[in-house]
């Protein structure tokens, strides 16, 4: 499942904004969508609330779903009360992660501004983050002339040379780029070359 195709199934269990982040490694996601306002990611950001997040501390201890009207955990620097006041009323954050992800999880911050979330919206948020944190490695496997493409354009090779080197046409080279795009969800070749790389695929 793509990340960026969700959008509208976000927008509609989240209409005052979220912040979707996939397989977070030590510090980075693989891939991430933010649609939260850019005031609140201005006040986020400047007063370094991301260390002081009662919602981030959940994150990294849970796997599931959480109103931030549930959240039992200290919050000092007042960030729900910060989020109410930049018109994040209600939030919710869920998170996914496997014993097999050697450490990697996902996780969204939603938020509401009329009503608390249900039971429903949370369920359908947990489940579309498991997809979206499994979908890529479930796709289709990709061949491995494919994967001798994605190398060689990974090790900085223009399309002409990779085209002499395997002795194929440039054309036959995009086709195999195209259809490793296709089957990773990247939008573009630089997107595949990233993704390629933060799944391990070469």
């Amino acid at each position: 499942m793509n990340l960026s195709k969700s959008r509208k199934t976000l927008e509609e269990i989240a209409p005052a904004g979220f912040y979707v982040a996939l397989r977070v490694g030590y510090s980075f996601p693989e891939e991430e969508l933010n649609a939260l306002d850019p005031g609140w990611i201005e006040t986020y950001t400047q007063l370094g609330l991301v260390m002081q997040d009662p919602a981030m501390r959940w994150v990294y201890a849970n796997s599931g779903a959480v109103r931030w009207s549930e959240l039992d955990l200290p919050d000092p620097a007042g960030v729900i009360e910060l989020a109410r006041k930049a018109g994040l009323s209600w939030g919710a954050t869920v998170a996914f992660c496997r014993p097999e992800d050697a450490g990697r999880r996902s996780y969204a911050m939603l938020f509401r501004a009329d009503r608390n979330f249900t039971r429903d919206e949370l369920e359908a948020a947990y489940a579309l983050l498991r997809k979206l944190h499994v979908g890529p490695e479930a796709g289709p496997p990709l061949t491995e002339a494919e994967l001798e493409a994605i190398r060689l354009r990974a090790g900085g090779k223009l399309l002409k040379q990779i085209a002499a080197e395997i002795g194929i046409s440039e054309s036959a080279v995009k086709a195999r780029l195209a259809s490793a795009c296709r089957k990773t969800g990247a939008k573009n070749a630089i997107e595949l070359l990233a993704l390629a790389t933060a799944r391990r695929m070469i």
